[in-house]
């Protein structure tokens, strides 16, 4: 999934992740939120675009393990 992703769209996604953990992001582009939310990685709401779990599981497995776990 993650290489379907545009480099605007991962962007995005990184920023709504930082939008619901309560940091201060600037503004997402409309059409890179737009195709995440066709993807099911973001949603639109009365509160503008946020991230699903699905775009915070796809984020995890992009992370990897933790530096300290890596040998």
């Amino acid at each position: 999934m993650s290489a379907d992703l545009t480099e605007g769209q991962l962007h995005a996604l990184r920023n709504l992740a930082r939008k619901h953990t309560g940091e201060d992001v600037p503004f997402v582009n409309i059409s890179d939120a737009r195709q995440l939310t066709e993807l099911g990685l973001a949603a639109r709401g009365r509160e503008g675009w946020s991230i699903t779990p699905e775009g915070t599981a796809l984020l995890a497995s992009l992370s990897g393990p933790p530096v300290w776990m890596t040998p």
